[in-house]
């Protein structure tokens, strides 16, 4: 392998690279035209009970969580690309019955086959993206991959907006054809890429040597405790801008975090990369975040706030390209799929956990008079993370100074 310093030379995608970045922007755009619009219209025009609503994208996230690990399983079988391409039909198929709906069971059923289109493609994504990406580039197209579902959550809501007045159902099938768009891409752009190794029998067997590898076992779990972190942009966060500025503080608040994504992750990555190395970039933005958290404890203003918000998204930034490149470095070339799987894990359970305590912190705090316990508490399990992740990735060949770093002292 070459020893140039990736930092020095002009990095261009190729066709298959740009295409996954375009699919990734589209994924993300056409979720968020309408997901925002299931509570609009179901609750905000058809006067459905919030709860049952909430169900039904509670039980969406929790089954696209539980198909992507066996997604990743089974893209090291047969291939990312067919299962990219049947997840888009399934989402598409999803989201299209979501505009009609005529009963919560349908509601829910629509939602379920959305989450396992989504729970197929997603590890299988990512899979594709290493495949097709020489090692000193991942941390570089991973960037690019998240900026570009910023873009599409920045870009998602205001096109569900503009069409919410043509109607649910019409929001809805437009959604859903973006997914056959996607699909089109991925048909033209990816090649089918398969694992040229054969390590393990394949199917149960991948997953299970993915579990059984103890670092990265320890890396995913340990990566809970940042997820339960990452999630508090949609609740706590929330909350308190709501509680400081009123309903108006949510364009604010989202506009800020994906604008800074979509403008600074790809520049600072690059620098971070250069700069950093892995282990010491990961800790350092787990750090960050936490440490933004702890200080929204004294935001005293809407202002300040989103001076909280700056630093918090600048460490999230960092912690998805770094974390997706240290998975793909975990993972033997025919194992790529199901290490990403199994590494969904963090993220789903994570999730989950942030969801039901930021919630529940606030309102403690409330109760107690102690309006700092939300921030203080999560500032520690960022802390324990950080400290988490430096022992769980400590004594790792690939830990040791890279090619991409040569030189670096």
């Amino acid at each position: 392998m070459s020893s140039t310093n990736p930092s020095q030379r002009f990095f261009r995608p190729s066709a298959a690279q740009s295409g996954l970045v375009g699919a990734n922007l589209l994924i993300w755009g056409g979720f968020f035209a309408v997901i925002p619009l299931v509570t609009v219209h179901f609750i905000g025009d058809l006067r459905w009970a919030a709860v049952s609503v909430g169900l039904v994208l509670a039980v969406r996230q929790l089954t696209q969580q539980s198909v992507t690990v066996f997604g990743g399983m089974w893209s090291d079988q047969i291939g990312p690309k067919p299962l990219i391409l049947m997840g888009c039909v399934l989402r598409m198929i999803g989201f299209t019955w979501l505009g009609f709906a005529p009963s919560l069971a349908t509601l829910m059923a629509a939602s379920v086959v959305a989450g396992i289109g989504g729970g197929i493609f997603e590890a299988p994504k990512d899979a594709a993206l290493t495949a097709v990406t020489r090692p000193e580039d991942r941390a570089q197209m991973f960037s690019l991959m998240g900026m570009s579902g910023n873009i599409g959550m920045v870009a998602g809501p205001l096109i569900g907006a503009a069409m919410i007045g043509l109607g649910f159902r019409t929001a809805a099938i437009a959604s859903g054809g973006v997914y056959l768009l996607v699909a089109l891409v991925m048909g033209v752009t990816l090649p089918h890429v398969r694992p040229t190794s054969s390590v393990g029998a394949g199917g149960i067997d991948n997953l299970r040597a993915a579990a059984l590898d103890t670092h990265f076992r320890r890396f995913t779990l340990v990566l809970v405790g940042y997820f339960i972190l990452s999630t508090q942009i949609n609740v706590s966060i929330t909350l308190r801008a709501l509680e400081l500025a009123g309903k108006g503080a949510t364009g604010p608040l989202y506009g800020l975090s994906a604008g800074l994504a979509v403008f600074l992750q790809y520049p600072l990555i690059q620098v971070v990369e250069r700069h950093v190395r892995a282990r010491a970039a990961l800790v350092m933005a787990v750090l960050l975040v936490a440490a933004a958290l702890g200080l929204m404890a004294f935001a005293q203003s809407f202002m300040a706030l989103l001076a909280c918000v700056a630093l918090y998204s600048l460490g999230t930034m960092i912690v998805f390209p770094t974390q997706q490149t240290l998975t793909a470095r975990f993972a033997p070339p025919a194992l790529i799929g199901s290490y990403f799987g199994f590494g969904a894990i963090s993220l789903g359970v994570g999730g989950a956990i942030g969801n039901v305590i930021g919630g529940l912190l606030i309102d403690a705090g409330q109760r107690m008079g102690f309006s700092a316990l939300p921030w203080f508490t999560l500032l520690t399990v960022g802390v324990i993370t950080a400290a988490g992740l430096w022992w769980a990735l400590k004594s790792l060949p690939f830990m040791e100074p890279t090619l991409e770093r040569k030189g670096e002292g």
